[in-house]
């Protein structure tokens, strides 16, 4: 199976009886700007309020096929990403993006081969004032994600795991 050949809907299925945790699943509410639909990968995180500062140092070095996952406290107030960051994260080898909170300059988005998910997209920028944390532990709608897990993300939805997963 490719990293690509997967289902989240199939995850689930397979996974619901499992009490462990290890299986976490994002509430609805997200939306996806970039030019990938599905994408998976090892977390990466950042935590950040109205400053991208991190999330421009994530996605300017290697990607190596990681998903980055950026908790913006889900402000709505401030893009956490554009479009020159999405294409240096598609040009450095990122599979992904998960923002909690808003992204701006959707066409470039859209042309971005990079998968993109955000809670919405406002025209303002951020400060750079070189604040937030990198590779902490997070808690986005209250799914704790990890740096190490694995993310997959497709049109159904996002699934977390403390280890890759395989179609059942």
């Amino acid at each position: 199976m490719s990293e690509l050949e997967f289902s989240t809907c199939d995850f689930c299925d397979a996974h619901k009886s499992d009490e462990s945790g290890r299986l976490r699943w994002l509430p609805a509410g997200l939306r996806s700007y970039g030019g990938l639909s599905r994408f998976a990968g090892p977390v990466r995180t950042v935590k950040c309020f109205e400053d991208n500062s991190l999330v421009k140092a994530a996605v300017e070095s290697p990607g190596e096929g990681r998903v980055l996952v950026v908790d913006g406290a889900g402000s709505l107030r401030r893009a956490l990403l554009g479009g020159q960051l999405a294409m240096a994260a598609a040009h450095h080898g990122w599979a992904g993006l998960l923002i909690h909170g808003c992204v701006r300059d959707l066409a470039e988005l859209a042309q971005a081969q990079v998968g993109i998910l955000a809670l919405g997209h406002v025209p303002m920028p951020t400060d750079r004032k070189g604040q937030g944390q990198a590779e902490v532990a997070l808690q986005i709608q209250g799914v704790h994600i990890r740096p190490g897990d694995w993310l997959y993300a497709d049109a159904d939805g996002v699934v977390l795991c403390d280890q890759p997963l395989h179609a059942p």
